[in-house]
């Protein structure tokens, strides 16, 4: 890694082995009322949770984890056949109050340390855009960081994520438990079908986030596994 991209280092207790290879980059919010708190929680040994870089909206980028080692950031998870999500990712918390605290837009600052911070990552382990994901994508159920308002557009002109595609058509689904197992084929977890369609609307339509599935959404999953078929969705 390059070292100029992290500016401090505070070793969170919060970690153990990893059981499988780095395939993966979760993008988190603190979800906490000051970058404080959320830092002293994250090096908290009572708190059990980590990650292996914060920001904080100054654009800080602090180390708390080795990534060689599994931080302790996704919790119970799924995505693409993986449950052990921690194993087999790096996390990155950003300072933010949340939609409990008073969301609100990521600053440039935060933006531009995250982005080569990401970029590094990205390229050092070889991660799919597919697999650069929020936790709302992996815990559709628990969680909606980095939520509505993170600029995934912005990554997905670096090819640092997939770019939310432009259907040429709606789509409406025979039933709701096609688009389900189709949302499942991409790789979400459908345990909860309503949560995972919100999740899916939070990051690819984020302008209007119901748990109802619409022929505006059945268009955007239909091109996002047409891609993925087609191997451009990588």
């Amino acid at each position: 890694m390059n070292r100029w991209l992290v500016h401090k280092e505070a070793p969170s207790p919060n970690w153990d082995e990893r059981a499988l290879p780095i395939t993966m980059v979760v993008l988190h919010y603190t979800g906490m009322p000051s970058a404080d708190e959320a830092l002293a929680r994250l090096c908290d040994p009572q708190a059990k949770v980590s990650a292996h870089y914060f920001i904080d909206e100054a654009g800080t980028v602090t180390r708390l984890v080795p990534e060689d080692q599994r931080a302790w950031h996704a919790g119970r998870s799924y995505w693409r056949g993986i449950t052990d999500i921690n194993s087999a990712s790096i996390g990155i918390e950003l300072a933010n109050p949340g939609h409990e605290w008073g969301y609100r837009p990521f600053p440039e600052a935060q933006m531009e340390a995250l982005l080569p911070l990401l970029a590094d990552i990205v390229d050092r382990h070889k991660i799919s855009r597919a697999n650069v994901v929020g936790h709302s994508d992996i815990a559709p159920a628990r969680k909606d960081d980095p939520g509505e308002l993170f600029d995934w557009e912005r990554l997905a002109r670096l090819r640092l994520a997939l770019p939310i595609p432009r259907p040429k058509i709606w789509l409406v689904y025979d039933n709701p438990g096609a688009f389900y197992l189709a949302l499942e084929r991409f790789g979400y977890d459908i345990s909860d079908g309503r949560a995972a369609v919100r999740a899916f609307q939070r990051r690819w339509r984020p302008s209007l986030i119901d748990g109802e599935i619409d022929g505006q959404i059945g268009g955007l999953l239909f091109e996002l596994l047409l891609e993925r078929d087609m191997g451009r969705a990588k």
